[in-house]
């Protein structure tokens, strides 16, 4: 045996043991850090085990190469390690394998990493550089692992990993964070990549009735054609404008006597304000927005949806349109690759696509062209448009109010407090303010063609802007000063919403629960059309009652209902309910559990509804 060829104290200072201790100690803050976890007996037998297997059976692959291979894996490792920090940060959920995926959409928040970093993080390199070559140094070069060594610390581990890695098969994946926690990281992979790879997780075949899918939101089914508002704006022009990190407290705000949005203020008047509707994309973000916003269909998740459709036509709003005699176009100032438009759009079924490939790239600002370039572009392409359709749909998505909102100095149009410049929170709200300018440019130029009157337009947010480790102490200390309470999780997941129709609306305000997945369904009633296919979401006209999934940005299992605001149990914090109309923490539990169950077997339902379309069409 090899174990008697060594003396014990020669054993315990071995290389390989040395090694296998620094790696101990690398994954132990690792868990402390991601996930809060303090508990070593956890660490051993849980989450160490599955890395050290890598390990040794790199060292049995490249047995000549020991050192090097035991220096590569490290850098990875550790690179890997930050890589999870900081995605941690900014999106709060914990990142998987197939998350590398979105590495070339990094320029979405390229100008934001260097917010979200501590020099500390790189601690995580510091066996790379000095204690791996310090063990190299002092054991002496001839001290190489021994094949004997490695062949059975792997069999160990690998009878701990796997006995750990079948018991986390048995448990439901609901979050990925949570079950990471609890079952660790690799093993979570591995669960991941086999209900992916086997259509195991969410989707089932279970189907639901329209009926059913009001009834588990607490409402009782009314056929669209019998509501009220069916058809009170058919035969208008639809504009969608999807408004980049638009959150709903800044609309009829006043920041040091100025307001943030003076333009969608003015446009209150004629229209119908929804100031309840929550976001609810996924990893997908915007592009996840706009598919809420086109299929009324939750979005997969973890993975951008994009990544996830088939090549084939999926039934939607634009299709629902051109059936309808609509001429169809999205304008988005942005590389037609990022997020997969490319895929998304011809599926979706507009006819006509407008990119970075049409769109000047004048006045950048942050990654794209600025919103004014974006909307004098939509202005230009309307009245070709109008010869060949009576009746036009463009679906708009600007891009200039992103993170990290620095913006020009001559398109801050605010006079913000010295306290605010320079902030997170202050470049955030010239950004939105130049945002607000431009769509009032463009609401005088559709005035000026003379097709105000005649259109309806849809104003909504994509999501949240202010979230994650860039949002400072002093941000949260504007935010409660500008907001008159602490900053919570309404105040960051509500988004506005406006139904501007001139003679239809006359500035009233709804409060009652919406979703972006009910954006859809709420439009078509107005304009008296019917979708040939199911719709999770309702209209937010006719349905008092509401009961809302998110997934990634709240932990899998959470829900808003009417009442309260549950976050299931996340990898840092436990479950935690609130009551939606303080958002303080309450021990009312009635119909929590219920709620839960309702609002998982709607996303399953979702999900088999999107898996259906692919499958038919």
């Amino acid at each position: 045996m090899i174990l008697r060829n060594i003396k014990w104290k020669e054993y315990i200072f071995h290389p390989y043991t040395l090694i296998m201790f620094v790696l101990f100690i690398k994954i132990t803050a690792f868990q402390i850090i991601i996930f809060d976890n303090t508990s070593l007996l956890h660490v051993l037998f849980i989450e160490f085990p599955m890395w050290a297997i890598i390990l040794a059976g790199l060292l049995l692959l490249f047995k000549k190469r020991n050192w090097l291979t035991i220096w590569l894996f490290s850098l990875v490792m550790s690179t890997l390690f930050i890589v999870i920090l900081y995605y941690t940060r900014y999106f709060s959920t914990v990142p998987s394998y197939y998350d590398v995926k979105q590495i070339y959409q990094s320029n979405s928040v390229g100008g934001t990493v260097a917010l979200l970093g501590t020099p500390y993080d790189f601690l995580f390199l510091l066996d790379v550089v000095l204690i791996l070559p310090l063990i190299w140094y002092f054991t002496g070069t001839k001290k190489q692992i021994t094949f004997q060594l490695a062949k059975k610390s792997a069999i160990a581990f690998s009878c701990i990993g796997l006995i750990t890695t079948a018991i986390a098969f048995f448990y439901p994946l609901v979050d990925v964070s949570y079950f990471a926690k609890k079952h660790g990281y690799i093993q979570s992979q591995f669960v991941q990549f086999y209900e992916r790879g086997f259509g195991t997780a969410f989707a089932k075949d279970e189907q639901l009735t329209d009926e059913e899918i009001a009834e588990l939101k607490g409402n009782v089914f009314v056929p669209p054609s019998e509501h009220e508002t069916f058809g009170i704006a058919k035969n208008r022009h639809v504009f969608t404008i999807q408004v980049e990190s638009l959150q709903e407290f800044t609309i009829n705000q006043t920041i040091n006597g100025q307001e943030i949005t003076p333009n969608l203020n003015k446009l209150l008047k004629d229209s119908a304000y929804f100031n309840n509707v929550y976001q609810q994309i996924g990893a997908g973000n915007t592009s996840d927005a706009e598919w809420l916003m086109h299929t009324s269909l939750y979005p997969e998740g973890m993975d951008p949806t994009v990544n996830v459709i088939d090549e084939g036509d999926i039934p939607s709003l634009v299709r629902t349109l051109e059936r309808n005699g609509y001429g169809t176009a999205t304008y988005h100032a942005d590389d037609i690759t990022y997020w997969s438009r490319d895929k998304l759009y011809p599926a979706l079924g507009f006819d006509y696509v407008y990119t970075n490939e049409e769109i000047p790239n004048e006045k950048e600002i942050g990654f794209g062209p600025a919103d004014e370039v974006l909307f004098r572009f939509v202005e230009e392409q309307l009245p070709n448009q109008l010869k060949d359709h009576s009746l036009m749909y463009s679906n708009i998505i600007t891009i200039t109010s992103h993170t990290p909102f620095d913006m020009p100095d001559e398109y801050e149009y605010l006079d913000l407090p010295d306290s605010y410049k320079d902030t997170y929170v202050g470049n955030y709200l010239q950004s939105v303010r130049y945002t607000d300018e431009q769509i009032g440019d463009f609401i005088q130029s559709l005035k000026e063609m003379g097709i105000y009157d005649d259109s309806i337009i849809l104003i909504y947010g994509d999501h949240s802007g202010l979230h994650g480790a860039p949002v400072t102490d002093h941000d949260y200390e504007l935010l409660k000063e500008i907001l008159g309470h602490d900053y919570n999780l309404h105040d960051r997941f509500v988004v506005p919403v406006l139904f501007n129709a001139p003679g239809i609306f006359n500035g009233e305000t709804y409060s009652q629960l919406g979703g972006q997945i009910d954006l859809m369904p709420t439009l078509l009633n107005l304009l008296g059309m019917e979708h040939d296919r199911q719709m999770i979401g309702h209209n937010l006209f006719q349905y008092e009652k509401n009961l809302l999934g998110m997934r990634y940005y709240m932990p899998g299992g959470s829900f808003i209902s009417n009442n309260t605001l549950y976050t299931a149990p996340s990898a840092k914090l436990p479950a935690l309910l609130y009551n939606r109309e303080t958002m303080k923490k309450t021990k009312n539990t009635q119909n929590m559990q219920k709620n839960i169950e309702n609002t998982l077997q709607v996303l399953q339902y979702s999900d088999y509804i999107r898996k259906e379309m692919s499958k038919r069409d």
